[in-house]
Parts: structure tokens; sequence; C-alpha cells
């Protein structure tokens, strides 16, 4: 017997213990050039999505801003990169399904949530094409660099958190 598959919103709303606080391991505290024992904040998807949805209209948001922002609220010396880019794309997946759905009400506008130096994300619902036309739309002006796409001079844009 197949089982099936979680949509994207049951993920976003599934909490797993979530948020909670650890302490850094010996390994993660040198990947992420941080201290031994540091507290580290392991983020819940629907935490992520929450501080996603405040983003208003013309600003962005990088995941490290996000992070910076949860590490705050929760009292922590760092949150987790790896669980937050998760909870990201969690977050933006379940946005498009309740547009698939034709659902009204406020829907989590992930495409201004870029990577920490001004990347689309090509995890994103549609990949980079469609990263890159909901910006636009917006008036942002996206430029490609290789094989990657960024927006141009996206620190002007970004939200206070």
């Amino acid at each position: 017997m197949k089982c099936r598959e979680k949509s994207f919103a049951e993920k976003l709303n599934e909490t797993r213990g979530l948020p909670k606080v650890v302490k850094l391991s010996t390994r993660l505290a040198k990947r992420w050039k941080a201290k031994i024992d540091d507290r580290l904040l392991v983020p819940s998807p629907l935490e992520v999505d929450g501080i996603m949805k405040k983003d208003p209209k013309e600003k962005l948001i990088t995941i490290n801003i996000i992070r910076e922002s949860l590490s705050k609220r929760h009292k922590t010396d760092i949150c987790c990169p790896i669980v937050t880019g998760i909870s990201v794309v969690i977050s933006a997946r379940a946005s498009e399904e309740e547009r698939a759905e034709g659902r009204t009400g406020k829907l989590t506008p992930y495409w201004r949530t870029l990577r920490s130096n001004g990347e689309l994300n090509p995890k994103y619902p549609g990949g980079v094409a469609a990263h890159k036309k909901l910006l636009e739309d917006e008036g942002h002006e996206v430029i490609r660099k290789g094989r990657r796409y960024f927006v141009s001079e996206f620190e002007k844009y970004l939200i206070n958190e």
C-alpha cells in the first residue's frame, strides 16, 4: 500500500518539536565558524513563513536576515542555516499550492526572499525563470552573472528586521 505524500501546506504546519534550541556540536561549530556550545536555534517552517509573510511589497529579505531575526527572537547565538533554507522552500511551495487551489487571502510573497548575496533561489516553484519574472513584475532588475541570477543593488531594497 502506497502512502499519500504530504502537501507542502501540511509540511509547513508540521511542528516536529520545532522550534528548539540545542548546543552547537564541535563539527558544526567549525563548519559555521561559531563557538563550541553556542546556542543553536532550529526554527519551525511556520515561524520562517511568518517572517516571510511580513515582507512588504518592493522590499526584499535574505535568508540571513531571517536567521538573524529568529536568533534574536529566541535569544540564541545562531539559527540553523540548513533548516531555515529548507523552511523557505517549503513556504514557497505551500504558497504556490494555495495559489493553484484558488485560495484567497495573504499568500506568502516568497519571491522577495533571496539568498544571502542577493541571488535568486533555483529551488523555488518554477525555478529561476519564475522567480526572476515575479521580481521583475515588482520592478526589480535581475542580472545574470555566469549561470546565476541576482537582484541588482538588492541591498537598497532590504527590509530592516
